[in-house]
């Protein structure tokens, strides 16, 4: 029984075999690595010693630069500041016209505005053969004057301060309210009958 112990069976010699392969594969992995380390130092060494040549040029390009600043420095401190030859009467010139161009210049008048409102709105009445509304005299003015901002509110205030001076008549065709000049027709064409009567009579403000 002994004797069978002693005898490597084929199990062993499997295990034997693949040791042997890792053994042989590590030490080729460390001899690899090795190297490998060695040339990353060679590498390292070679770059400080760069370094340590261009910290010494840019010091010398430093001084030297610093030694010309210097220099220019010593030069421009023994040269003389030219003499000033201009006569004082001269130098006021240029402040005198600047003065004179910093006088606010008189503002342009402005053009003579065109006729009044009120002035517009009679005008207009006076040509019409027809009574009209505020809407539609402010239709009319402001197609005419498309400069001027005119709202129907203000040329039905206009209206009846024509009205309240006797310069225009105010007739009224159910709820609408029309005017015209005093010697222009009293209605536009279709009213009713009814408003001969209000023409007549002026409507009541509230």
């Amino acid at each position: 029984m002994s004797d069978a112990l002693a005898t490597p069976t084929g199990l062993e010699s499997h295990y034997a075999a693949q040791l042997a392969a890792d053994l042989e594969r590590n030490a080729t992995e460390q001899e690899r690595i090795g190297t490998e380390v060695q040339s990353l130092q060679e590498q390292l060494r070679a770059l400080q010693r760069d370094r340590e040549l261009l910290l010494k040029m840019q010091q010398l390009l430093d001084d030297g630069a610093a030694a010309s600043v210097r220099q220019a420095t010593a030069r421009k401190a023994r040269v003389p500041a030219p003499r000033e030859t201009t006569p004082r009467t001269k130098r006021t010139a240029p402040k005198k016209a600047a003065a004179a161009k910093a006088k606010p210049q008189p503002k342009p008048k402005k053009p003579a505005e065109g006729p009044t409102l009120i002035e517009l709105v009679r005008t207009h009445l006076g040509q019409q053969s027809e009574p009209r509304s505020a809407a539609e005299v402010t239709t009319a003015l402001t197609q005419g004057h498309p400069d001027r901002t005119i709202k129907t509110t203000v040329v039905r205030t206009t209206l009846e301060k024509l009205v309240a001076k006797g310069q225009a008549q105010r007739t009224r065709q159910k709820n609408s309210v029309f005017y015209s000049t005093p010697d222009a027709p009293e209605q536009p064409k279709g009213a009713d009958d009814g408003a001969d009567t209000a023409a007549e009579k002026p409507e009541s403000k509230d």
